[in-house]
């Protein structure tokens, strides 16, 4: 049978990238990285210079970074698990560019993210502007620190 479920997940630095793989493990699910058409050095992700990448790129929602493709089959998934880092109290706005991808008519994504302190703020409403009305998204999850594969199937179960 046809796996229903795929973790899609962006990670500058690796930190949702390794919690993505284990939630993968734990849901059964289907694994999708996404990634900028020009990947994200150090210095475009210090947060303290006001004119590094990620900084211009959050100042101004409008911007949509490029992906390096559009491989996704996300037709094949009723459910898409999608995970980030949060970046000034929201998502990177890559994850818009992903979402603006896509047709995710009729489909459930809950949100997981990675953070160095801050919570989700407004991340899903300011997300719901790049889905279809008709695609829920949820607010799912911090995961944050060393999640195993048994925490996190407990938490899947309660989705």
């Amino acid at each position: 049978m046809m796996n229903k479920t795929l973790v899609a997940y962006f990670s500058a630095s690796g930190t949702t990238a390794a919690v993505a793989k284990n939630l993968a493990q734990a849901a059964g699910a289907d694994l999708y990285a996404i990634q900028p058409a020009v990947p994200y050095t150090k210095a475009d992700l210090n947060w303290m210079d006001q004119k590094s990448r990620s900084s211009i790129e959050m100042k101004d929602k409008s911007i949509r970074p490029a992906l390096a493709d559009t491989n996704a089959r996300i037709a094949d998934y009723d459910t898409i698990l999608l995970g980030f880092p949060i970046w000034w109290y929201v998502a990177p706005t890559i994850i818009n560019s992903f979402l603006e991808s896509y047709d995710f008519s009729g489909k459930k994504i809950i949100l997981f993210a990675t953070s160095g302190g801050s919570g989700f703020g407004r991340t899903a409403e300011e997300l719901k502007v790049s889905v279809a009305a008709d695609t829920v998204i949820v607010e799912g999850k911090l995961l944050n620190g060393r999640n195993s594969v048994a925490d996190l199937k407990k938490w899947i179960d309660t989705l």
